[in-house]
């Protein structure tokens, strides 16, 4: 039966085409997802290993403990070490003229343990002298001889900028994932130190061995070194020291192991999602094979009752089945894993183009390999379990007869029937438990046991639908009318198509669905959260450092000239609350300027009393005004986020500020003589903590334009985008995130609806052969070949546009009830259907379905009258 079963895949190699892509997707998804984790960890051991590469030993703190800087030195001095290098960094901003960005300080190396490779210029020789690397170099317009300035960082001589540093040339960018996105300074521990505050904080100690030195010794010895240091620092600092044994001494291999263990944490939580969506897949292409397969043994049954008739068992009939499965199966599923190899090396090969990703580097682990062929023969031969037991149920003479579809009299459509209400059932009441409970996990279960029921259920439904719209194409014609009984002349085969089609698009369309609720509640949450659509606040004199004060402007007339913005109203510091009720900063504003900028309805900033945020519960509080405390009224808004206010003409009566409120809100950082009394009086208090603008802006910003207008905001203002807050940029993160996933969620889901698509292409090809005489005798009775490729094309919409239908409303179902699920203890969920979303993914399955018939029925139309109704 062997080679019976290796001649059939031989002379009808095309029938197993659809088979054979079912199984190449679906094992190039998994072994792809399997190599990512791989390639990973590949990549940060490249990219971590780089900074330990002239290192033989690396002493590091457990749990992040600083290692001791005094134990630096005798680490240097121990027998067989050739240099020590105690590697320091801190984080500040790096001030070129007006612009700043983040940088990372790092202390440089010894000449032994140097890393860096100096491009262009020179090495620092003093102190105050840096490199910059190329990359943040050309960004910034810096080159070697020009001078930087640390923003905010005292120098030697407590000058409240540390500079002029002079950058004595540049240096290639380290590939260590942490520095990416920062500019790399190569600074002395002076600079460093500087930047943290005075301290030296030494992140790991690199050592350098001499030819010949034993490892194990100096591993010994330089624990003895640490233990002594930090009993040492103990003594000196108390609980601040640290304790003996809480350091580590690694090669570094060792060391760049450790690292990338806990850089990629989450990795194995990616590779879990992303193996989610393997299966789906998986699942997907198992019905479109044990669909491909059921067909195939239907239309031998003349030649397996033949094979019975000439003495071939009914277990050797079952192998020879299940062999050809094998084959397809193993052949697929090494085309598969080479696919998987060759897209994820196109992936890193186009993140080595880019700066971030210049450190990829492609892992094919094993694992991946023999996972991917292992579940792909598996899943081919279990998919053809069925289908070959199907074939030997039957008596020889008996299988010429063609096979009943299950019904709901049968035995077996009784179980199947029993089983799917069951499932159904059970999953439907799991699911409405956690969308109402707000329990994720009882939702996800309840969703996939339903799910399981609706494909149990499917041969009861689907047949039944694809006739009921199959009506709809009886205008068409003799080829509407033909496609819409030719739909459902095998309900067994039309079911498998659709219902392999009816998973991936219900899990489209339930993510969709869930995004836009989840974004629709977002939005409602935050517009009762803010009660105005931006903030923007600037730094006063106590907080803002000398480079800020001079960049910076935060004004009406220059937030008004953005454009988008509508208008623009200070609210002004005024006074503090009394202790008693906790001392916070309370604002004043002009009533009519503020209704202008409100957004909540019904509310009102009246005389006399104080409008505050939700968090506040008490009825009324105490102000501390230049004319003694008062107390007022509080009315509570709806808004979280709001700062408190009072009237104008209220902070007047009330005095204004007090002459000691300055001192109470500053601490320590107030100079009394440069505040006198009479300066802090009603407004000017904003000239010490910043001024706070409220803006309201044009109606139905979408994502770009609000993200345009925040940058429009920054440049014109000098501020930090941190600066810029409300709901309208709470809304941009929001749907930022949510479109990124929903982008990727379909893509990944988009595997699942093409392999489904290939089964309709495989169920009509199959049909076409199927009825081959079938329609040579429409063509002998007048159908013209173009009829015959519109009854095609009519029968592949039908199948592939109530699968779509079916999967979209068990969609917005699924979406709806799993965002509440997952949503509901955060804010509101109410649905939310985006119908053009949903009209897209109903027209790309029509389309497919249309495309998926230009094959089969090309082949159908060649294909002469009279050669068509030739004797088999």
């Amino acid at each position: 039966m062997l080679q019976v079963a290796l001649a059939q895949i031989r002379m009808h190699a095309r029938r197993f085409v659809a088979v054979g892509l079912a199984v190449v997707l679906g094992v190039a998804f998994l072994s792809a997802t399997l190599m990512v984790n791989a390639t990973t960890n590949a990549s940060l051991r490249e990219s971590i290993g780089a900074s330990y590469a002239r290192a033989d030993l690396v002493v590091t703190g457990l749990d992040g403990t600083p290692v001791p800087a005094d134990a630096v030195a005798p680490l240097a001095g121990l027998d067989g070490v050739e240099a020590a290098y105690g590697q320091e960094r801190t984080y500040a901003q790096l001030a070129t003229g007006a612009q700043t960005s983040l940088a990372a300080l790092t202390t440089t190396a010894p000449a032994a343990l140097e890393n860096s490779t100096v491009s262009s210029g020179s090495s620092p020789q003093a102190p105050e002298e840096v490199l910059v690397d190329e990359v943040s170099a050309e960004r910034l317009g810096i080159t070697p001889g020009d001078t930087v300035a640390l923003d905010g960082v005292p120098d030697a001589q407590g000058s409240p900028a540390a500079g002029p540093l002079r950058v004595t040339g540049l240096h290639a960018p380290s590939p260590d994932p942490s520095l990416s996105g920062v500019v790399q300074v190569l600074a002395s521990p002076e600079v460093v130190r500087g930047s943290n505050g005075g301290t030296a904080s030494v992140r790991n100690v690199q050592l350098a061995l001499l030819p010949g030195a034993d490892e194990q010794a100096v591993t010994a010895a330089a624990l003895s070194v640490l233990d002594e240091a930090a009993a040492a620092a103990t003594a000196d600092e108390g609980p601040a020291g640290s304790d003996p044994g809480t350091f580590t001494v690694r090669t570094a291999l060792e060391q760049t192991t450790a690292d990338v263990a806990q850089l990629s944490s989450g990795g194995d939580i990616l590779t879990g999602i992303l193996l989610a969506f393997a299966a789906v897949a998986v699942i997907v292409a198992a019905l479109v094979i044990s669909n491909t397969f059921s067909v195939l043994v239907a239309q031998r049954t003349r030649e397996l009752a033949l094979l019975r008739c000439i003495g071939a068992e009914r277990r050797q009939v079952r192998t020879s089945v299940l062999v050809e499965a094998a084959v397809v199966g193993l052949v697929a599923s090494v085309l598969g894993v080479l696919l998987a190899v060759g897209v994820m090396a196109a992936l890193v090969g186009l993140a080595g183009r880019t700066s971030f990703g210049s450190f990829a580097v492609l892992a094919v682990p094993p694992s991946a390999v023999v996972i991917g062929i292992g579940v792909g023969v598996l899943m081919t031969v279990l998919a053809a379990l069925v289908p070959a037991r199907a074939a030997t149920r039957v008596a020889p003479l008996a299988a010429l007869r063609p096979a009943e579809p299950p019904a709901a009299g049968s035995r077996s459509g009784r179980t199947r029937l029993a089983l799917g209400l069951v499932a159904l059932l059970l999953g439907g009441a799991l699911l409405a438990f956690g969308a109402v409970t707000v329990a994720l996990v009882p939702a996800l279960v309840g969703g996939a046991l339903s799910f399981l029921g609706v494909i149990l259920l499917a041969p009861f439904f689907v047949p039944a639908s694809v006739a009921a719209i199959g009506r709809l194409a009886r205008p068409l014609g003799v080829p509407g009318s033909l496609a819409s009984v030719n739909a459902v002349r095998n309900p067994a085969r039309t079911t498998a198509s659709s219902a392999a089609l009816m998973v991936g698009v219900t899990l489209v369309t339930m993510m969709m669905v869930g995004a836009q609720t989840a974004r629709t509640s977002f939005d409602r949450e935050l517009e009762a959260n803010y009660a105005v659509d931006l903030q923007v606040t600037g730094p006063g004199s106590a907080t803002a450092t000398p480079a800020e004060a001079g960049r910076i402007t935060v004004d009406a007339r220059t937030l008004l000239a953005v454009d988008g913005v509508l208008d623009a109203v200070e609210v002004t510091p005024v006074m503090l609350t009394s202790a008693e009720d906790g001392e916070l900063l309370v604002y004043s504003a002009d009533p009519a300027d503020v209704a202008g900028v409100l957004r909540a309805e019904g509310l009102e900033l009246m005389d006399g009393e104080v409008l505050a945020p939700q968090s506040w519960e008490q009825d009324e509080v105490t102000l501390d005004g230049g004319n003694g405390p008062a107390t007022l009224p509080v009315t509570s808004t709806d808004a979280a986020f709001f700062l408190p206010l009072i009237t104008t003409a209220t902070a007047e009566q009330l005095g204004g500020t007090p002459p000691d409120a300055l001192a109470t809100l500053l601490g320590p950082s107030l100079d009394p003589a440069s505040a006198p009394p009479e300066a802090l009086r009603d407004g000017t208090l904003a000239e010490y903590i910043g001024a706070t603008f409220w803006l309201r802006l044009v109606d139905g910003l979408d994502g770009t334009a609000a993200a345009d207008l925040q940058a429009e905001i920054v440049t014109a203002t000098g501020v930090s985008e941190y600066n810029v807050s409300g709901a309208v940029i709470e809304r941009l993160a929001y749907n930022q995130i949510i479109d990124v996933m929903l982008l990727i969620v379909t893509a990944l889901l988009a595997v699942a609806v093409l392999i489904a698509l290939i089964g309709v292409a495989n169920t009509l090809s199959l049909s076409v052969l199927e009825r081959r005489r079938e329609n040579s005798l429409l063509r002998a009775l007048g159908l013209t070949r173009g009829q015959l490729r519109g009854m095609l094309a009519v029968e592949a919409v039908l199948i592939a546009g109530v699968a779509a239908l079916l999967g979209s409303g068990l969609g917005i179902l699924y979406g709806w009830l799993g965002t509440q699920s997952a949503l509901g203890g955060i804010t509101a969920v109410a649905p939310a259907v985006p119908i053009g979303q949903i009209g897209a993914v109903l027209a790309v399955a029509v389309a497919a379905g249309l495309l998926a018939s230009v094959l089969p029925a090309r082949r159908a139309a060649r294909l002469s009258p009279v050669a068509g109704l030739a004797a088999d």
